[in-house]
């Protein structure tokens, strides 16, 4: 069965088992391995995506779900002025440690800004709160929210 759809601004088909993984179909097939394998559960968002523009679990996700959908990785996310500002402000704020929920902590905090551009912090805490870090404890990463929503105007 082949499968189409948009990554990271590319075209996509691909001829796998439709009920894959997308987590798996990310990292083994197609080589993106900023997604990462955390839980396996949809709890950590450690493997967070953007479809269609929602942040969504890749470990939860089949291959043919995103059939005709635009996927975003962190990777396709890193090309753009967004990324940028938002990794210039955690790491200002020391927002990123180990960098297991980097990846997904960025693409949650893309989601939150493009939805709300100016959050607060309970905003950012709602917005974020599909992933876990054991790093920084939360802190350092909303202030980094805070800072790049700050510094971001016009970005998103």
């Amino acid at each position: 069965m082949s499968i189409k759809f948009k990554l990271n601004n590319k075209d996509i088909e691909l001829n796998l088992d439709p009920s894959m993984r997308f987590l798996d179909v990310l990292r083994d097939h197609l080589n993106l391995t900023g997604p990462k394998e955390g839980c396996g559960e949809g709890e950590c968002g450690a493997c967070a995506i953007l479809l269609n523009g929602k942040i969504m679990h890749s470990c939860l996700l089949p291959l043919a779900n995103v059939s005709g959908q635009t996927v975003t990785t962190i990777e396709g996310f890193r090309e753009t002025k967004r990324y940028e500002a938002l990794a210039e402000a955690m790491a200002h704020e020391g927002g990123s440690q180990c960098g297991i929920c980097t990846p997904g902590m960025m693409i949650a905090a893309e989601s939150l800004l493009s939805q709300n551009p100016k959050p607060n912090e309970d905003e950012i805490r709602i917005g974020i709160s599909g992933n876990l870090c054991r790093c920084t404890g939360y802190n350092m990463i909303i202030k980094a929210i805070e800072r790049a929503s700050k510094k971001g105007d016009g970005l998103w």
